[in-house]
């Protein structure tokens, strides 16, 4: 039997740009920081990248500060 997906809420965060709370596309993503070749695979870090549906804007923000 087949199942019709019922989707997830949106994530709504505060759009800077808009000046209002709109929906957002937010992601992980792992970056490499290092310009060198040389030890790059040492230099990965995670960051939350959300863009805001509405207008496109992207924000990126480190998550471990260390």
């Amino acid at each position: 039997m087949a199942t019709k997906n019922q989707g997830f809420e949106a994530i709504t965060e505060l759009c800077d740009n808009c000046g209002r709370e709109t929906a957002h596309q937010v992601s992980v993503e792992i970056r490499t920081e290092s310009q060198k070749q040389e030890n790059a695979e040492f230099s990965r870090e995670p960051y939350r990248v959300s863009e805001c549906e509405s207008c496109g804007e992207e924000t990126i923000q480190r998550m471990n500060n260390a």
